[in-house]
């Protein structure tokens, strides 16, 4: 049975990679191929959109030639129909061809700075999120060949106070990108960073303590249980929630250092802010790492307010494997959807001064998160 756990474990958490992998791309795509169309542009739609059979497999050849036209046919014709298609969806250039680029682009490293936490800046930034992704339960569990499975890499008991240090932990690749670039925008782009989201992240503490005092529990997976049977009992529909996911919905984008809260990065004040000196691969992390934090807020919200993997009026048989998979298909939906929102919003709002990005943090949503706590609580108690 030991063996069997390993091996559960390490499927769970390859899955598990691929699929931060795939939303991260998702979010890459939309970030392009979006803003071209709210800009009324085209867009990347060039790479692969011209791609013909042309003479291949061609052969004057008798007897091979039935056998080149059913190849042809029926695997050249569509897999080239296909790679037109994405070609003009924008997807090739996205993620194939701009990733190529990044992956041969020269590595620079400033003068005078060390070139271990010069890298260790985008890891650091990068590896919290990635890692606070093993705790978020994906589907409900199922069983195969009578072992119980739940699609969620750690079974954490408390999956919500780990999201909240991982948090925490992505402020210190920031800061190092800013202080190992040796220029004077990584800095003030650094401290603008660590500002924010040391300022969002206390309004987003409060707000977790009020889901903990909503649900009674820290463990993510019956955060989403306690949400099954009726619309009524999502967490938007419950006492204070409403209130409770805009404050999230806000302190999320502002973590990930979006627009209208891309004052760390503002490129018409900060060239690109804490990652000005970097480059290649490096660089392309840490827009890995922003895209895959959009889809995990994404999925916190979908967690906590929209009940997760349940359908609305829809009741899903227990410990099916096929069940399972269609509350996988339903949580992914609603995730993509928060994903586009974030994205829309980043790229139809102006960008606040950083006077009114503290404010915002400080004066607003911070005594409205304690004041909502309050409220929670209250109504808790009424009920009980």
């Amino acid at each position: 049975m030991a063996g069997v756990g390993v091996l559960v474990l390490f499927v769970k958490g390859f899955i598990v990679q691929q699929l931060t992998l795939g939303l991260a791309s998702f979010c890459t795509w939309v970030e392009r191929k979006g803003s071209a169309l709210i800009q009324d542009r085209v867009g990347a739609n060039r790479a692969g959109a011209f791609f013909e059979v042309g003479d291949l497999l061609k052969t004057d050849n008798v007897l091979l030639q039935p056998i080149a036209f059913v190849v042809r046919t029926l695997v050249l014709a569509p897999t080239l129909a296909l790679v037109r298609f994405l070609g003009v969806l924008g997807v090739i250039n996205t993620l194939l061809n701009d990733a190529l680029k990044a992956l041969l682009k020269e590595d620079f490293i400033p003068e005078g700075t060390s070139p271990f936490l010069h890298a260790m800046g985008p890891f650091m930034a990068v590896a919290p999120v990635f890692l606070a992704y093993a705790v978020v339960p994906l589907a409900p569990d199922f069983v195969v060949a009578g072992y119980t499975i739940r699609p969620q890499v750690v079974e954490l008991n408390a999956g919500l106070l780990f999201l909240l240090a991982m948090g925490s932990l992505a402020v210190y690749g920031v800061i190092l990108a800013g202080l190992t670039g040796n220029n004077k925008f990584s800095l003030l782009g650094a401290l603008r960073a660590s500002a924010q989201m040391i300022s969002y992240e206390l309004a987003m503490g409060t707000t977790f303590a009020t889901l903990v005092l909503v649900y009674g529990s820290l463990d993510l997976y019956e955060i989403v249980m306690a949400q099954a049977g009726s619309v009524m009992n999502w967490g938007i529909l419950h006492g204070t929630g409403i209130v409770s996911f805009i404050i999230l919905f806000v302190v999320g984008m502002a973590e990930t250092k979006r627009g209208p809260f891309d004052m760390p990065e503002s490129e018409s004040e900060l060239v690109a802010g804490y990652f000005t000196e970097y480059s290649g691969m490096k660089f392309l992390l840490f827009w890995l790492g922003e895209f895959a934090e959009i889809a995990l807020f994404s999925l916190i919200l979908t967690i906590f307010f929209f009940g997760g993997w349940h359908i609305p009026f829809v009741s899903l048989p227990e410990g099916v494997w096929w069940a399972a998979l269609v509350g996988h298909a339903v949580l992914i939906g609603k995730v993509l959807f928060f994903c586009v929102l974030q994205i829309v919003i980043r790229w139809t709002l102006p960008r606040f001064r950083y006077d009114q990005l503290m404010d915002l943090g400080w004066k607003i949503l911070l005594p409205l998160s304690l004041v909502n706590l309050v409220v929670a609580a209250v109504i808790e108690l009424s009920l009980k």
